[in-house]
C-alpha cells in the first residue's frame, strides 16, 4: 500500500459530552455526533464510525440512524461501524439498514462486525451467552450472503430459514466493505481470514505491538484460505490537543474514572498515573500533540502492516472542545504527518 493512501479514521461510542460544566443531554449529545461527522469530513478524514452498545452515558444503540443522519450533512467521508454486534443482530435487518445508509451516503456505507466485548445486547434482545459462538458464524454467514448472492436460500439454527429471497434496496454490487472487528482471540483472526475479509484490531490497551502474531496469523490463513490480501486496520482510544502537556492532563482527568469503571468490572489493572502514562510511552493511548500522536501512528503502522488507524476520540464527558480540536487536529496535522512518514519508511513486512 502506498503511504498516500493510508486512511485515518474517527470512532465514537456515542459517550455523553460536556460544554462548560454542563453534561449535555442524550439528545443534544447525538445532534453534537452528527456535527462531528460534518466537523471530521471538513478536516479531511477518511472515515467516521459509530459503535453500538447499550448502557448509560452511551447514545450509539441505533448506530444506523445516526449514520443516516451524518450522511445527509456530508458528502464525501465514509460513513460506518466500530462495531455492530452481528450476534444479536438479525442479518436481514441489518442488510435493509445498510443498503439504505448506502444507497443514502451515495455509497459511503462500511461496517465492522464484531461478537461483542460488552455483552448487555444479549439479554436485552432475548439471546443466550452460552450462543456465543453459534450466533455470530452463522449471522456472518448469512449476513454475506445476503451480500453476494440474489436470491439467498438459507438455512441454519439461529433463525428462520430464506427461500430465494431478494432483498430490497439492494446494495452495490459485491456489498459494502465488511471488516472483521478482533480484540485478541485468533480463532477470529483465522475467521476474518477464511471469509477473506478485512481485519480491524481493537487495542485498548498494552503495546500494540504485541499483536504482531496475529497478523503474521492473518495473512498466512489468507494464503491458505486463497484470498488476496486485505486491509488490516488499528482501533485504538486517544486525544490530540496542541501540547503533549495539554493532551496528558485533558485526558487522564476524563480517562481515569472510565478506566477505574472498567477495572472494577472486568478485572483489568487500576489506572494509577504512573501506568496512564506507561500507555501513552509504548502502550495504546494515543494520547499528545499532532507530531507526538503522528509518530506513534506511523510505528505501529510499520510494525502491524496497517492500511487504517481510527481514533476513539470521545469518552465520558470529555468536553466538546476538547473533542472537536481533536478532529481538526487529527484531519489538518496528524494524517499529512504520518502518510509523510510512512512514505520515507515503508511498512515492516
Amino acid at each position: 500500500m502506498a503511504a498516500a493512501d493510508f486512511e485515518l479514521g474517527l470512532n465514537s461510542f456515542g459517550e455523553v459530552a460536556t460544554d462548560g460544566d454542563r453534561v449535555l443531554s442524550d439528545a443534544e449529545t447525538v445532534r453534537l455526533l452528527v456535527d462531528e461527522a460534518r466537523l471530521a469530513e471538513s478536516a479531511g478524514i477518511d472515515a467516521f464510525s459509530v459503535g453500538e452498545h447499550y448502557r448509560a452515558g452511551h447514545n450509539d444503540s441505533a448506530t444506523p440512524v445516526l449514520l443516516a443522519a451524518a450522511a445527509t450533512a456530508t458528502e464525501r467521508i465514509r460513513l460506518g461501524t466500530s462495531v455492530t454486534v452481528l450476534s444479536t443482530n438479525d442479518p436481514v435487518r441489518l442488510y435493509h439498514e445498510f443498503s439504505t445508509l448506502d444507497a443514502v451516503s451515495n455509497g459511503r456505507a462500511q461496517l465492522v462486525l464484531g461478537r461483542a466485548s460488552a455483552t448487555e445486547s444479549f439479554p436485552l434482545f432475548g439471546y443466550d451467552l452460552a450462543d456465543y459462538e453459534r450466533l455470530f458464524e452463522e449471522k456472518l454467514d448469512l449476513f454475506l450472503r445476503l451480500q453476494q448472492d440474489e436470491p439467498v436460500t438459507w438455512s441454519g439454527t439461529v433463525r428462520s430459514p430464506l427461500s430465494a429471497q431478494r432483498l430490497h434496496p439492494r446494495m452495490r454490487a459485491g456489498g459494502i466493505p465488511t471488516w472483521i472487528g478482533v480484540g485478541g482471540s485468533p480463532n477470529s483472526v483465522i475467521r476474518a481470514a477464511r471469509h477473506g475479509l478485512p481485519l480491524m484490531l481493537a487495542i485498548i490497551g498494552g503495546r500494540p505491538q504485541r499483536f504482531a502474531g496475529h497478523v503474521d496469523l492473518y495473512t498466512r490463513a489468507l494464503e491458505q484460505f486463497g484470498h488476496t490480501p486485505q486491509p488490516i486496520g488499528q482501533h485504538s482510544l486517544g486525544l490530540v490537543a496542541d501540547t503533549d502537556e495539554e493532551a496528558v492532563q485533558t485526558w487522564w482527568r476524563y480517562w481515569q474514572p472510565v478506566a477505574a469503571a472498567l477495572a472494577a468490572e472486568r478485572g483489568f489493572y487500576k489506572p494509577d498515573r504512573a501506568r496512564y502514562e506507561a500507555e501513552i510511552d509504548h502502550g495504546a493511548l494515543f494520547v499528545g500533540s499532532p507530531e507526538t500522536v503522528a509518530q506513534k501512528i506511523a510505528t505501529v503502522a510499520r510494525d502491524l502492516r496497517l492500511s487504517r488507524f481510527d481514533l476513539k476520540y470521545d469518552i465520558m464527558h470529555l468536553p466538546r472542545e476538547a473533542r472537536a480540536r481533536t478532529i481538526q487536529l487529527l484531519g489538518s496535522e496528524v494524517a499529512p504527518r504520518v502518510r509523510e512518514l510512512l512514505a520515507k519508511e515503508p511498512t515492516n513486512v
